[in-house]
């Protein structure tokens, strides 16, 4: 039974959603998968429907309702394994930092576009040298006249093809102490002087995806692009933006659980074995049994942090903890659900098989899920080591 989160409104407006994916999205969804990303029409129908980030604020296009919203489609999204539309990444994780630090010039020249789906955002952090650890980044923004020059490279940047604005994060102060201290958040358009894409990667999972690195070769943009009241700040900002993506993750995992499970009980109410259905197994009724169990404490304590999120409660220990297990919960289900599958699991025309490769990745980004324990261990008093600048 789903909690009472969400209200009438909220549920016509996943009937919506429901209806607009099983139209426009779902007969896409192979093609993505085989191009290795998705078209931007299909972006500008969801802004259209008011489906992109519907949490934002009405004059700059939003319609001024609360997150749930936006979580609703979040949902709806994984559960028809739509993972080639980023909506979670450019709606949940990046316009934030936009709505929230962005100058009122910012906010008016961009957000329109951006909850229209004319602009695709990316967060550029990843480097080749620094993952988890921001404090090892080498890409530097150095301030000459009106403008900031770039330089450096990023990589594993999801949109890094498809994408027109970035927020990226760079040094513009490399001899701060401590060096995080030095960080700032820029944002940089793809047609800037100097930005240069690179390789579209080939992953082994979530193949419509795109995702892919970026170079910064004396790129140019205005100081005006800098996020934030002055320089410095970006470590800050996003320690403050952390909860809403660690929730986003959790949101999309037990969605995506949820698909799954539901795929292989059909599965193996159908699919017979020594004559007759592998549901009437023992084992296959425990291993179930016990997913199921799973998927929904998953789901009731998603669904009680995302509650406490609206409110706009303090639960960073909570979302470190429902990303870790979610993705975890995830990974170790879509294993499960495969083997069930027997060896037509391992056939790609079957839905699991891609669930199997595409889980792989949701206990890395987003923060791994190591950090995540580190993360708790500190906030219940466990850990006596310093702080460190672990993001992802």
């Amino acid at each position: 039974m789903r909690s009472d989160i969400y209200d009438l409104d909220h549920e016509l407006f996943r009937d919506q959603v429901k209806r607009f994916l099983d139209k426009e999205v779902v007969p896409r969804i192979p093609q993505w998968n085989a191009t290795g990303v998705c078209d931007r029409e299909t972006w500008r129908r969801l802004g259209a429907q008011g489906f992109i980030a519907p949490s934002a604020p009405v004059e700059y296009g939003g319609s001024g309702v609360d997150f749930l919203y936006d979580a609703i489609v979040i949902e709806e999204l994984a559960y028809v394994r739509a993972h080639a539309l980023m909506v979670s990444l450019h709606s949940g994780v990046c316009l934030p930092y936009i709505a929230t630090f962005g100058s009122e010039e910012q906010k008016q020249k961009y957000l329109p576009r951006i909850v229209s789906g004319e602009t695709l955002l990316g967060i550029c952090m990843s480097e080749p040298a620094a993952g988890s650890d921001l404090q090892n980044l080498g890409t530097t923004a150095v301030g000459d006249g009106d403008d900031y020059v770039l330089n450096g490279s990023k990589t594993f940047i999801s949109h890094g093809q498809l994408g027109d604005l970035f927020i990226v994060a760079a040094k513009t102060d490399p001899k701060s102490t401590p060096t995080h201290a030095g960080l700032s958040l820029i944002l940089v358009e793809a047609t800037a002087p100097g930005f240069r894409r690179g390789r579209k990667l080939d992953k082994i999972g979530l193949r419509g995806q795109d995702t892919s690195e970026i170079f910064f070769e004396d790129c140019r943009v205005p100081r005006a692009n800098l996020l934030g009241s002055n320089e410095r700040l970006g470590f800050t900002m996003l320690m403050e933006k952390l909860q809403q993506e660690r929730l986003v993750n959790s949101l999309a995992a037990v969605a995506w659980c949820r698909r799954a499970l539901d795929d292989t009980i059909a599965y193996v109410k159908e699919r017979k074995a020594f004559g007759r259905a592998i549901a009437d197994f023992q084992n296959t009724q425990f291993r179930l049994a016990e997913l199921a169990t799973e998927v929904e404490i998953g789901r009731a304590f998603v669904d009680r942090l995302l509650a406490a999120h609206v409110s706009g409660d303090d639960i960073v220990t909570e979302v470190s903890m429902a990303k870790w297990w979610t993705t975890e919960l995830l990974r170790r289900l879509t294993g499960q659900c495969l083997q069930l599958h027997g060896g037509y699991g391992f056939m790609r025309e079957y839905p699991i098989s891609e669930d199997y490769a595409d889980a792989a990745v949701q206990t890395i980004y987003g923060g791994t899920n190591e950090i995540m324990k580190v993360i708790i261990a500190r906030r219940v008093g466990l850990s006596s080591e310093r702080k460190t600048c672990a993001r992802r």
